[in-house]
């Protein structure tokens, strides 16, 4: 990562509520040839989660500590905030001196961008404030929320808007809603959420992704980062949602690329 801060626009997308099993098959069934096109190998990477709900996940996540890999470690961040004692800060860790990573990245140069989804991003409260204040520029409108089956497309169409004709380095952060409940719209005929619609959701969320991915290598190499924030239950074992300490709502697919200039 010291070699890519600096050089490299980053974007980071939390599909927010999505379960590493849903995404696992709908990748094998098909379902989602731009993610397919981008992951290592074409597949997810299998994970834990710093956190069982948004709040706490992405706290983490803007720590520097994103989903860790399920095979014992200690594993290196990418990032990491300086401080003394880190068992997983190493050598290619990208290290920087603030509290959380859109300010140690301010401090490297980057202008840093919020688009939020779920309602911890809203910032119609102190505490949907908390986590879009940590950006220079953040962004919430009511159509990029979870009741609205075009969200992730107006999240674009925002995200191009702040990011075209800029010049410095980029580091933009999208918090897809349109897998969080309810999401059982994005099914025909479905009337409660599940993992059918869920599926349905990411693959809505796959045939608009590719925009994304353009936008963000027009410009520069990035490095992108596409992962969940956390699972949920749909009656596994009695339980539905999530903040619970259930294999479903911990485990989570991710993924780490670059995007080449002008390869999308």
């Amino acid at each position: 990562m010291r070699a890519v801060v600096g050089t490299h626009d980053l974007l980071l997308v939390t599909l927010d509520t999505l379960r590493y099993d849903v995404a696992a098959e709908a990748l094998a069934a098909g379902r989602l040839p731009n993610l397919a096109r981008a992951l290592p190998g074409g597949v997810w990477e299998r994970r834990h989660t710093p956190g069982s709900f948004t709040y706490a996940a992405h706290a983490a996540m803007l720590a520097g500590f994103l989903p860790t890999p399920v095979t014992p470690g200690p594993h290196p961040r990418l990032f990491a905030a300086a401080f003394p004692g880190s068992e997983t800060t190493a050598e290619g860790t990208w290290c920087f001196k603030a509290a959380d990573l859109p300010a140690g990245l301010a401090q490297a140069g980057y202008h840093t961008i919020c688009v939020g989804g779920v309602g911890f991003f809203n910032k119609r409260t102190p505490l949907g404030s908390s986590l879009p204040d940590l950006f220079a520029e953040s962004h919430w409108e009511p159509e990029f929320g979870v009741t609205a089956p075009d969200s992730f497309e107006r999240q674009i169409d925002r995200a191009a808007r702040v990011v075209e004709g800029r010049e410095g380095p980029v580091f933009l952060f999208v918090n897809v809603s349109a897998l969080h409940q309810p999401n059982h719209f994005y099914l025909p005929a479905a009337t409660d959420d599940g993992p059918a619609s869920q599926a349905a959701a990411l693959a809505y969320v796959d045939r608009h992704i590719g925009r994304l991915f353009a936008l963000m290598s027009a410009r520069r190499p990035c490095l992108a980062i596409v992962c969940s924030d956390h699972g949920t239950a749909y009656g596994e074992d009695g339980h539905v949602g999530h903040r619970i300490g259930h294999e479903v709502v911990w485990t989570v697919p991710y993924g780490e690329f670059v995007l080449g200039k002008g390869t999308w």
